[in-house]
Order: structure tokens, then sequence, then C-alpha cells
């Protein structure tokens, strides 16, 4: 029996994929590095900061940036960007307000339905990018506008309350864990962030994402669908962005359909902050989990020291400027 033969080629790039494989491993431990920095510095400058009730808080507050950054990251990675996840995340909460409380629909209808709705909105954004061939800003830059619009016409310009609806405001601030207090939306991220880090690095899905951000057209020469997957990618974005619509609608215990515009930008903050290249094909859902905990942290700790809300948004500026130059950074040492 023959051993197999190693090209010269596969040989001088072996070394380089270790290489890059340890500045990834490095780059999130850097990031972890650095909310660990940060969450200490906010424990030395306030007691309050670190109780139980205030870490419940910090994470009950990432749940909707995390849900709306683990969906972008997919789109992130490919290159692309989405600006429609804020307002699609208001119409979603209008939708579920609409099927729940003016149709009276079923609670679990109401909420697939939502979420369903989200893909619908990604669908339409990966048509317009991957088969009308619509540069990613400015195909969701309209799904933004129409969004916010039809939130607001479906709703009448009003909010849509759950009162009656208890049930569905216990799928954000309820508690499945006795006596822990410990609200349901923090588990829902959780698996949420399970389900995109399997999806991203251990299915054909994934693959194809990595292989469509690092080189667009040699995948498409390998005879791979890249509209199709492109697509796919877009839509999977939108199921995310209708589940931040229940976790946001539950929470407030109404569907606010003038709420979401904002949202896309600490979104994107989080997922560059996590190490995701805007040039795409690099990016982890692990990273992009720590941004989101980052942005929260930041945020939560500037206002427990009465910081102004303007200083806050210069703060989280010049963060996200320090994530992106570092990205450039890495490129350039490459």
């Amino acid at each position: 029996m023959t051993s197999p033969t190693v090209t010269e080629e596969e040989r001088q790039s072996a070394p380089a994929t270790v290489r890059r494989t340890l500045r990834d491993r490095i780059q999130q431990f850097l990031a972890f590095a650095s909310l660990l920095v940060i969450f200490g510095f906010f424990s030395i400058m306030s007691p309050v900061f670190f109780s139980y009730g205030n870490v419940t808080n910090i994470l009950f507050s990432t749940v909707v940036i995390g849900l709306l950054a683990l969906g972008t990251t997919f789109v992130i990675i490919t290159g692309g960007i989405d600006l429609s996840i804020g307002t699609g995340m208001a119409l979603c909460a209008v939708i579920s307000g609409v099927l729940i409380v003016n149709t009276g629909l079923p609670l679990p209808i109401g909420v697939l339905g939502a979420i369903l709705f989200g893909g619908l909105i990604g669908l339409v954004n990966g048509l317009n990018v991957a088969v009308l061939g619509l540069p990613p800003f400015i195909a969701t830059l309209a799904m933004m506008l129409v969004a916010q619009g039809l939130a607001l016409v479906l709703s009448n310009r009003a909010p849509i309350y759950f009162d009656q609806t208890p049930a569905y405001i216990d799928l954000s601030i309820g508690s499945v864990i006795p006596g822990a207090n410990f609200p349901n939306a923090v588990l829902v991220f959780a698996a949420a962030a399970v389900i995109a880090g399997v999806l991203l690095n251990k299915t054909v899905l994934g693959r194809y994402t990595y292989s469509i951000g690092s080189n667009e057209e040699a995948t498409a020469l390998s005879g791979i669908d890249v509209r199709r997957w492109k697509i796919i990618i877009y839509t999977l974005a939108g199921l995310f962005t209708g589940l931040a619509g229940v976790m946001i609608s539950a929470r407030l215990g109404s569907a606010q359909p003038a709420t979401g515009m904002g949202y896309e930008l600490q979104a994107i903050a989080a997922v560059v902050i996590g190490g995701t290249s805007l040039s795409g094909g690099k990016g982890t859902i692990v990273g992009t989990v720590i941004g989101a905990l980052i942005i929260s942290v930041l945020n939560n700790g500037l206002q427990i020291m009465s910081i102004p809300q303007e200083w806050q948004n210069v703060i989280l500026g010049c963060v996200i400027l320090l994530a992106v130059y570092a990205d450039m950074a890495r490129k350039r040492a490459r």
C-alpha cells in the first residue's frame, strides 16, 4: 500500500492554516479578556455592579441585541450587511400582537407566525441581494424603511398590549427555574446561540457561509449555488430577527411599532467587537456573544456611574472604532 502524496502547495498552506486558527483563538481570548477587564473595572467602581440582580439584568439586556447579532453574524461573514433587523424586529413584534391579541390565535401559533414572518423578511432580502444583484446595503436599507412603515400601518400607529395574555409576557420575564428569579429570555438566547454555533461550525451551511465570504467567485466556480445559499443565509438571519421581535415585545408587555431604529447598529457593533470581519470570511458565534455582552456591560456600568447617555454613545463609538482598527491591523499582518 502506497502512502498518499502531499503536494508542495498543501505542505506550504498547512502552516498558514495553523497560524490563522491560532490568531482566531488569540482574538477570542483577547475579546473575553477585555470583557473581564471591563467587568472588573465597574465592579471596583460600584459594589452594586457585581450583585446577582445586576448581573442578571446585564444578561437580560443582552438578549435582544444578542439575538439580532447572531443572525447578522452569518450575513457579515458572507461579506454582506443587514440594516433591516431593527425595524424588522419591531414589525415581527407587531405581527405577534396582531396574531395573538387582535386575531385571537393561540399563543404558539402567534409566536411561530412572528418568527416565520421574520424569515420572510430575510427571504426578501436574500432574493434582492442574490437574484436581483442589489448591494446588501441598499437592499436592506430599503427593507428597513418598508418594515418601519408596515409596523406603523398594521398597528394603526398604536402599541398592542398583551395584558390579556400573561403567558406571552412570561416567555421573556418569567422563570422556569424555581426560586432563581432568572428570566426565560436569557435561556432562549443561550439556546439560540448554541443552535447558531452548531449551524456555523458543524454544518454545510456554515462551511458555505465562510466560503462565500472568503472568495465568492471561487465558491461559485467550484459548483456551489452561491445565490441559493445566500438566500438561505439571509432567511436564517430573518428567523433570528423574528425571535428577537417576540422577546422584546414579551419583555415590554406590548408591541411598540416605533421601536427598532438603532438596534441594527448595536447588533452590528456586537458582531464587529466580537471579531467578525466586515469584509467577510471570518467570524465566530462565541465572539459575537462576547461582543454583545461587552456592549451590555458597558451600557449598564456607565448608567450605574451616572454617565450621561450622550457620553455613553461616544464611548461605545470609540470601542467600535478600536475593534475595526484591530481587524484592519490583523489583515495587514497576514
